[in-house]
């Protein structure tokens, strides 16, 4: 693997859909780069801190939102000279993101008071009243033409069905949840899930004209849904609770038809592979040769005596069953427990889960839905900042905070050492074409060039 040098940046970060061109905020600068030789592209300069950035689904306009300000500013790739600026005056912007056709832009005021659609092709603009969440409660049809909106109004829930073409309302109808959390249409835009708050288990599946399909509940008492994911091929609702089990429903009946429970001891199936990470010295033979396959970093720059001193690797070493999980009981006296599955994610082909128990924090779960058990766990020395699915294959990138990025695919795992001085990767991005990665630091970012097919052993320890 190869590293790029690293870059300033100041939180937001993003590559283009078309995967050309990598978005990155600087303060008050939005630098576009090169995905491959990383040049800088363009250069805006916007009114005030970025605060958020993203892509039209063309990769021809980014939009950025100076949320302090009140304010949204547009930059086109192929223009430079074009420019848009949405300005909310008192009513604020909490939110700020593209519809499908990468020609209008949404809006949430600040206390959720409105949601305005913004058109850059005749300045027109369209309000809905009462939005329930600012970030949240917006989601699109796969071929864009319509868009759910989740509004709240007399106490009582609802959700809004308008048609992307003219941006009016085509249906609306009220949702049995005390307290909506999100809602989201299936990939094959048939269904919409809707979920309440973690007070309540409640789980709804409505078709389009608003008829209610199925109500699912696990169980009453307890707090009840922390994350939910459509497989990508529709098939499959994965449902993830605070009683730190994972459930996954089918599309024919909605009902569950596995449930994945993440105990701190694991002792099973044979088929899984668990791998945990471990540091080990470097061993030197006689003439000062190292003994291990792989060289120290400051060996290749042509300082052994300092990678001599103290410096240790860090691998995935293969452990037999059974397994001890490391785990923590969330204080009951503070709201937001870190309790339940707060990652959980599908692989691209649909056959793959990851997730991550938030009071095991240091363990990814890679289950098997073809054979409906633990595929692999991947055990760390600290707690799991982010782990994402390649875009095109079944591979896993990880990272903890560390100096660090961690890889699976269905074929092993590997630990590779960045080779940057003093870079901690605290958050990863894949490019949609699924050929490198976005790392960032806290006031940085490099980008990582993995191989298009995945050939990782079981044991594989790469330091590059």
């Amino acid at each position: 693997m190869e590293f790029s040098d690293t870059y300033k940046q100041t939180g937001a970060c993003s590559f283009s859909p078309n995967a050309r061109y990598l978005a990155v905020a600087v303060d008050y600068r939005l630098v576009i780069r090169d995905v491959i030789t990383l040049k800088v592209v363009q250069l805006y300069s916007c009114l005030d801190k970025i605060s958020h950035i993203e892509w039209a689904l063309d990769s021809e306009y980014i939009l950025c939102g100076l949320y302090k300000r009140a304010m949204v500013q547009v930059w086109s790739i192929s223009q430079p000279e074009w420019t848009c600026k949405i300005d909310e005056g008192p009513a604020g912007i909490a939110n700020a993101r593209w519809s499908p056709d990468s020609r209008h832009i949404i809006t949430t005021s600040d206390f959720q008071l409105r949601l305005t659609v913004w058109s850059l092709v005749n300045t027109a603009c369209v309000h809905v009243q009462w939005p329930k969440h600012a970030s949240k409660g917006v989601s699109f049809t796969r071929d864009g033409k319509f868009a759910a909106i989740a509004t709240r109004r007399d106490c009582k829930d609802y959700v809004n069905l308008l048609s992307c073409h003219t941006w009016e309302v085509m249906e609306t109808f009220s949702v049995d949840t005390v307290d909506l959390a999100d809602v989201e249409w299936s990939p094959n835009d048939s269904a919409i899930v809707i979920w309440g708050s973690p007070l309540e288990y409640k789980v709804l599946i409505y078709s389009p004209d608003g008829r209610c399909l199925f109500k699912y509940q696990a169980y009453e008492s307890g707090l009840g849904v922390k994350t939910i994911a459509w497989s990508p091929c529709g098939q499959f609702l994965a449902v993830g609770s605070y009683d730190q089990i994972l459930r996954t429903l089918n599309h024919l009946t909605w009902k569950p038809f596995a449930e994945f429970v993440h105990n701190n001891i694991i002792r099973g199936p044979a088929s899984a592979v668990v791998f945990k990470e471990v540091e080990e010295p470097w061993q030197l033979d006689m003439s000062g040769l190292y003994l291990n396959d792989d060289i120290p970093h400051d060996v290749q720059n042509g300082n052994p005596e300092n990678a001599a001193e103290g410096h240790s690797r860090v691998r995935y070493k293969v452990v037999e069953f059974p397994v001890n999980i490391p785990s923590q009981k969330p204080p009951l006296d503070k709201p937001n427990p870190k309790q339940g599955i707060g990652l959980l994610s599908w692989s691209k082909d649909s056959q793959y889960l990851l997730t991550r128990n938030d009071n095991m924090p240091t363990a990814l779960w890679i289950w098997d839905i073809c054979r409906l058990e633990l595929a692999a766990l991947l055990v760390h020395k600290d707690p799991i900042r982010e782990a994402a699915w390649d875009p095109i294959y079944p591979r896993v990138a990880i990272c903890t905070g560390s100096s660090h990025l961690y890889m699976w695919t269905p074929s092993g795992a590997c630990c590779v050492n960045v080779p940057l001085p003093q870079f901690l990767v605290s958050d990863l991005k894949w490019n949609p074409d699924g050929t490198s990665l976005l790392l960032k630091d806290r006031e940085s970012l490099c980008c990582t060039f993995v191989p298009m097919l995945p050939d990782f052993n079981d044991d594989a320890t790469s330091e590059e």
